[in-house]
């Protein structure tokens, strides 16, 4: 990142009409932080933090790829229901734009202050990790995901269709190199025949075009072209190709062995940046589109059945919180519990190593099971 400082200081001395933010995109900006402004009943993080101050500190700059605050912004400005409400159209705007980013990342990560720096890379002793439910009894599946982004390139709203292009072929060409387990096919979404799209839907591996947030963020240009899915033989690793983030890399399988799922993950993980580079900031790790993945980007998470929790959802929620774990309903953000089956994964991804991320859920999921088994 360090080069970036220099390039942009270049720009603001020697200012030219390009390099101005023009009138129409000056003008949607005032009129969102107003829109925002009004909204009394808008709870995200972007209204809390945005201030006039910020606003009109960010408001003027661009970007070495173009970016305004306007693109950071737009999204949560038009659905005022958002939790967060920005995303980063590329690296640097998370330099640029820190006035704003920063506070909402402390918000986010759980005191993840301005002054703190995200730790280096650990998968730390991958053997310790074991299954945390060895007689089956409670955890149905277990997953873990993590996100990368491939140096110089910015991300979704500013790829051309070249890029998407290139981006793909870089990515299904190193993961046709994977070996052993991980061995398996990439399939583009662009000339997708019925049937693979339906066995891809089938699997739940495919993704759909963005939702209203993505779409509101501009993530879903040149649909579909530079994105698609690998997958390995026996179906428990996968990869999505410009989907929100460049790469999301997930092993998964039925049952509770999350060491298992994580080793493959991280073999995974190590191998395709051996062959592609990835984004990486000094102090906020590996870098996403969206700063509630930021840091290690790791999401650790199982399909769990708990129903005597369930009947108990103070209970549910008390747990969760001390081992800082975020449930959700079964398929998801925004979805209900079916038969008492829940989402639950670590809420934390910064601040602390991936090792940690993946421990602080194995050790919340087992306490789950023991308090299930108590009541």
């Amino acid at each position: 990142m360090g080069n970036l400082a220099g390039k942009r200081k270049s720009i603001s001395s020697n200012k030219t009409v390009s390099e101005m933010v023009d009138a129409a995109t000056m003008e949607k900006l005032e009129a969102g932080f107003q829109k925002l402004q009004a909204a009394t009943d808008c709870k995200s993080l972007l209204k809390k933090y945005l201030t006039k101050e910020v606003f009109d500190s960010l408001k003027t700059k661009k970007t070495s790829f173009g970016s305004t605050l306007l693109d950071v912004i737009q999204s949560g400005v038009e659905n005022l229901d958002s939790g967060v409400g920005v995303y980063a159209p590329d690296a640097e705007a998370y330099s640029l734009f820190a006035d704003l980013f920063d506070p909402i990342i402390e918000d986010y990560h759980a005191g993840f202050k301005k002054s703190d720096s995200h730790p280096a890379k650990d998968f730390g002793d991958v053997d310790s990790v074991g299954n945390v439910d060895p007689d089956g009894t409670y955890v149905i599946s277990t997953r873990v995901r993590c996100g990368r982004s491939m140096q110089g390139y910015p991300f979704n709203p500013c790829l051309t269709e070249a890029q998407y292009k290139e981006m793909e072929e870089k990515v299904s060409s190193t993961l046709s190199g994977l070996e052993g387990e991980l061995k398996g096919q990439y399939y583009p979404l662009t000339g997708m025949t019925k049937e693979v799209q339906q066995k891809l839907i089938d699997d739940h591996f495919l993704f759909k075009e963005g939702d209203r947030f993505l779409q509101a963020a501009n993530a879903c240009r040149f649909w579909p072209t530079g994105r698609g899915i690998y997958h390995n033989n026996n179906k428990t690793f996968l990869v999505w190709c410009n989907e929100e983030d460049h790469l999301r890399i997930i092993s998964m399988q039925q049952g509770g062995d999350l060491g298992q799922v994580y080793r493959r993950l991280v073999t995974a993980a190590n191998d395709i940046e051996k062959r592609v580079p990835f984004s990486h900031h000094d102090r906020l790790g590996f870098l996403t589109f969206c700063p509630t993945n930021l840091g290690t980007t790791i999401r650790a998470s199982v399909h769990i059945k708990v129903p005597k929790l369930a009947a108990d959802k103070a209970k549910l929620e008390e747990v969760a919180a001390k081992y800082s774990l975020q449930v959700r309903g079964t398929r998801g953000e925004h979805t209900e519990a079916e038969g008492g089956v829940y989402d639950i994964s670590n809420k934390r991804r910064m601040g602390l190593t991936e090792y940690q991320a993946v421990k602080e859920m194995h050790d919340g999921i087992l306490e789950l099971i023991k308090i299930e088994k108590s009541l």
